[in-house]
């Protein structure tokens, strides 16, 4: 693999440079440190075949701009993307091979796939998805809690994400409420509670560090490795490591 880092001098961006060393051939970060590009213009083609994005939402633009013209895979680690920069990346799927994640962390793939298989077992219950982050994070919800909800919303079609509860009115049986914390240098948790009227489940991933996020960003780009056009997520590498 001939990795190119976008956000490279980000916490994630190092992260993933230390475990790839020698297999990334191009970095880029806005901030232009340690001299490195500060945008795609200035990289230039330097043979990558994987474009690793840890940036920000923004910057999907000029991240599947440069993977069309290179011809690279692309494996998006950023979050909080808009609905339009959103079509940015279903639409590079269409001619590339596009990973697309709110969390690398397997184990939330395998909260999500529990939590589906409880909201079955469970279908009146009242769901709720509670998620902290440190002060630091900007988008809330985290796109791991619509991750979660997204999987939820597959055994619950017409469930409603009702994010940030206030005010008067009776919770409705189809919301699955979603609450956002931020504090400290909490890295991540995440928890899913399923509650009937005569018990709870509660389903809890908490993340000890970032080297999680940054082995499930690797583990992602080696599994799109010769993989053709298409849309690709958590649920495929899940399967592949079974």
């Amino acid at each position: 693999m001939k990795a190119i880092l976008c956000g490279a001098n980000g916490a994630m961006g190092k992260l993933i440079d230390e475990i790839l060393g020698c297999e990334v051939v191009g970095r880029v970060s806005i901030d232009g440190e340690n001299g490195i590009c500060r945008t795609f213009e200035e990289l230039g083609d330097v043979g990558g075949d994987m474009l690793i994005d840890f940036s920000h939402h923004s910057a999907i633009g000029d991240v599947v701009a440069y993977a069309k013209k290179h011809s690279c895979a692309i494996v998006v680690g950023t979050t909080g993307h808009t609905p339009e920069e959103k079509e940015l990346i279903y639409d590079a799927a269409k001619t590339l091979p596009v990973f697309y994640s709110g969390n690398m962390s397997l184990g939330i793939a395998v909260l999500c796939r529990l939590a589906q298989q409880a909201a079955a077992l469970f279908p009146t219950a009242d769901i709720e998805i509670v998620e902290v982050h440190h002060n630091r994070k900007v988008d809330a919800p985290s796109g791991t809690a619509h991750m979660i909800f997204n999987a939820l919303r597959q055994v619950r079609p017409d469930a409603i994400e009702y994010c940030g509860r206030a005010g008067e009115g009776k919770r409705k049986p189809n919301e699955i409420g979603v609450a956002s914390l931020r504090m400290g240098n909490v890295v991540g948790i995440h928890e899913v509670h399923i509650c009937t009227a005569s018990q709870t489940l509660t389903l809890r991933h908490e993340a000890g560090s970032r080297q999680m996020l940054a082995d499930g960003a690797v583990d992602a780009a080696r599994f799109m490795e010769g993989k053709t056009a298409g849309l690709y997520t958590m649920d495929e590498l899940l399967g592949e490591k079974k």
